[in-house]
């Protein structure tokens, strides 16, 4: 799904109503309705609503809202929450049809115990405060009305984007409303995906409010979310060998971590890759041998705390050139030799490298060496080796991302909640998949298995998104089956068949 800013999607509206000729109150009609439709599927026996309205467009489609439910029956109390005389023309025009069925847009007070009375009792509220023009923080009144609305046991339909969140970063703007369902119009915005925005808004329903197709033509940015079910597989050829699905060397593990390349080699396996070659210190190779049946793992040369040393780089470089891709530094360990290995292995390898976990940390021992590399990397940080690496955060992590993978010509795989992949051509991709349960040690060594029987088989940008939508909605399945708590890194891997098999058939 690709995505608009503020910006854009304001300058499309200007074209439907100036160049189109489509009227802004028949556009603000039409979002009325689609807000209507919301608010009647939240609403149980409770047949009263508050529809809390600012001054701006965003308010006038809250009172156009408000007129629907009035005529279906529901009592409805419209609130004004910003000043009269900065009302924009189709508010007013909304205020007027109001008043034509007896409505009354009453002046919001926070210390007015009815107007508390009426948020704290209703059976749904419209938020229509902010829309996706908010580049403030909430103060005074605003904030007021939010912390309301966020104690009210009510059910909430936000209109555009929850208010207090920021529709290009999806920061929150001092504080927010926590919607139901959020209502958008035309297309969605970043702060609808990206973290922390994102667990505002409840269900999203982009919904099309008229705007004709010339006028949203450019409105896109190169951001999009990937969402469950929107990346397929191609089925594969009858007459095929293992060689044509690729050759992937995994180089990693130490005394007391053989759990993690063991569990990326599994996953690589499970996701298709031809053959899965595991390079591990030959003091935990009896044990990484023992566990694993597909992949091929073998020895190589450590130091006396069971670390990779230097002296295997040769041995590493022999396999890399037989092989398509490279993973490196799942439960590598740290060391001097190894910072030095990881990052020779970078400047000269000709392959595409994945680099996780201890392979990030040798890289910010000298974070410039990225630059340098002889293929362009993928990396995988989260937020705390994505800092030691260099990368900055300002609160903007699609901007923060991107500009990360820009100026190093590598892709960046910034994980968390809403993990997203910036590549160096300024495109960025949210996905829009995953739950807390995965946040447990080895679910990172997972994603780089699957990642890198990705990359052996298809173009990097299609590979490392739909390796992060894959590994994704693996968890989430696992977490349907088995919950968040109890959920493994290991379990991922199981129902990865179950999402593979989903994606070859298109569903």
């Amino acid at each position: 799904m690709q995505l608009t800013s503020s910006q854009k999607m304001r300058d499309a509206d200007n074209r439907s109503i100036h160049v189109s000729g489509v009227p802004s109150t028949l556009l603000m009609t039409n979002a009325a309705v689609h807000i209507t439709d919301a608010a009647l599927r939240l609403m149980g026996v409770n047949k009263n609503a508050v529809a809390i309205c600012g001054s701006g467009d965003n308010g006038g489609d809250g009172i156009a809202a408000a007129i629907n439910l009035m005529r279906r029956g529901v009592q409805v109390r419209c609130l004004l929450v910003g000043k009269r005389d900065k009302m924009s023309t189709d508010s007013v025009e909304m205020e007027r049809r109001l008043n034509e069925v007896h409505g009354i847009l009453e002046d919001f007070e926070p210390e007015n115990e009815s107007h508390k009375r009426s948020i704290e009792n209703a059976g749904v509220i419209i938020d229509a405060l902010f829309g996706i023009g908010l580049k403030r923080e909430l103060r005074g009144k605003n904030a007021a009305v939010v912390e309301l609305i966020n104690a009210s046991p009510a059910k909430v339909v936000s209109v555009d984007i929850a208010s207090g969140v920021h529709a290009d970063t999806g920061r929150i703007m001092g504080s927010a409303v926590k919607a139901d369902i959020t209502v958008t119009f035309s297309m969605a915005k970043p702060g609808h995906f990206v973290e922390p925005g994102c667990v505002y808004c409840g269900e999203l329903r982009v919904c099309d409010v008229g705007a004709p197709d010339e006028a949203l033509k450019g409105a896109g940015e190169n951001i999009f979310a990937l969402c469950a079910g929107e990346l397929s597989l191609p089925k594969r050829p009858r007459i095929s060998h293992k060689g044509d699905y690729g050759r992937l060397l995994i180089v990693g593990g130490s005394v007391g971590y053989s759990g993690a390349p063991a569990m990326c080699a599994q996953a690589a396996s499970r996701s298709g890759t031809g053959m899965v070659f595991l390079g591990v210190p030959k003091t935990i190779y009896n044990i990484t041998a023992a566990r694993l049946w597909e992949p091929m793992p073998f020895p190589l040369s450590d130091d006396e705390s069971g670390k990779i040393d230097a002296v295997a780089l040769p041995h590493i470089l022999d396999t890399l050139n037989t092989s398509d891709v490279c993973v490196i530094g799942g439960g590598l360990g740290r060391s001097q030799d190894l910072s030095w290995l990881v990052r020779t292995l970078l400047k000269t390898s000709t392959k595409p490298l994945i680099v996780d976990a201890d392979g990030l940390f040798a890289l910010g021992d000298d974070p410039e060496t990225i630059k340098s590399a002889g293929h362009m990397p993928i990396l995988t940080p989260h937020e705390g080796e994505f800092i030691r690496l260099g990368g900055k955060l300002t609160g903007d992590r699609i901007a923060d991302a991107r500009n990360f993978a820009s100026s190093r010509n590598c892709i960046l795989v910034l994980k968390g909640h809403r993990t997203i992949c910036a590549f160096p051509d300024g495109d960025v991709f949210i996905i829009a998949a995953g739950n807390p349960g995965m946040a447990k040690g080895g679910s990172g060594d997972v994603l780089a298995g699957i990642m890198g029987a990705m990359v052996c088989r298809f173009p990097e940008k299609h590979a490392v998104t739909t390796a992060c939508l894959i590994h994704a909605c693996a968890g989430d399945l696992c977490a349907q089956r088995k919950g968040e708590y109890a959920m493994l890194p290991t379990d991922v891997i199981d129902e990865l068949p179950n999402i593979m098999l989903k994606m070859e058939r298109g569903k």
